[in-house]
């Protein structure tokens, strides 16, 4: 199990606490790595004193969620005799509810076919969280950076699932989850490579999924395996710098999976979109927009 934390030490340490709570419920034993992308609150002092247990890994500088968990993984796929079956990559602000982990488990050794499951993420209220997705084409682009009718936002038209799948107890296919929570089979991990660290932030899961899709694994959504997510806590600490790695990741994306003409045609989407941003935006926008469109102007 891999935790990649970013200044969040109020958040990783209930996340620590339900996962090993969980862990006593199920009976399952299992290393857990916590991974401090060279936070300044104190974070490293608080998992050593409350957390001895824990694997700690201390970053001199923020390699981001994809070289966070590389710099775990690469640990753990060295380990001796083998390395384990399974690994949970965690974000920093979730808390695992009972028996999420044996489901998820469960659900990975049931379906030798699926080399990633995602739980089900719900809100602090306990109000449902889209957690996982299609692949993003064109649709998604023009939901995400332009104004549409609202009662399409929670449609496939917006790569989202049927909330009614999410009710059940059976787990559904799926293109990728949400990266805040995922349970990886080592076997897919070792197939298709790490985490593409050329992404900072956004995307990683997208790509890792969209490699494994391509290799002939499948991902899968556990709704019976439910996980509390309090959405976006490292990244709202830096909203302008999280907007530009958003969308060069995307650019990176869409390069990468998608046909010389759809990349064109998400090219235009984007820069007229950024163009609007300019118009009477903060030196600060100013400045993102522009490297968001030297991003796409660059790519492909």
């Amino acid at each position: 199990m891999v935790i990649v934390s970013w200044n969040v030490r109020h958040l990783l340490a209930p996340c620590l606490a339900s996962l090993m709570a969980d862990l006593d419920h199920s009976g399952l034993v299992a290393e857990i790595w916590v991974v401090d992308n060279a936070s300044t609150d104190s974070t490293p002092d608080m998992v050593r004193e409350e957390f001895p247990a824990v694997h700690l890994l201390l970053s001199e500088q923020n390699l981001g969620f994809a070289g966070g968990n590389n710099l775990a993984l690469r640990r753990i796929l060295a380990s001796q005799p083998r390395p384990v079956e399974t690994i949970w990559l965690l974000n920093p602000d979730t808390e695992v509810c009972p028996g999420a982990t044996s489901t998820l488990l469960s659900a990975l050794q049931t379906h030798p076919e699926v080399g990633v499951a995602g739980p089900k993420l719900v809100y602090p209220d306990g109000s449902l969280q889209q957690s996982v997705f299609h692949f993003p084409g064109l649709a998604q682009l023009l939901f995400e950076l332009f104004p549409l009718p609202t009662r399409l936002y929670d449609t496939s038209l917006n790569g989202r699932y049927r909330r009614a799948l999410y009710d059940g107890e059976q787990p559904f296919r799926v293109d990728h989850p949400l990266g805040a929570a995922m349970m990886l089979r080592t076997a897919a991990l070792v197939e298709v490579g790490l985490l593409d660290e050329g992404y900072h932030m956004y995307c990683e899961e997208i790509d890792w999924c969209w490699r494994l899709w391509l290799a002939g694994w499948r991902a899968v959504c556990v709704p019976a395996a439910q996980v509390v997510h309090h959405s976006g806590q490292s990244t709202a600490q830096t909203p302008l710098s999280s907007f530009v790695n958003l969308w060069t990741s995307r650019a990176r994306l869409y390069a990468r999976y998608h046909r010389p003409s759809t990349l064109r045609l998400a090219r235009t989407l984007v820069r007229a979109a950024m163009q609007r941003r300019l118009r009477g935006g903060t030196p600060e926008m100013v400045a993102a927009c522009r490297q968001v469109l030297r991003a796409w102007e660059t790519v492909g």
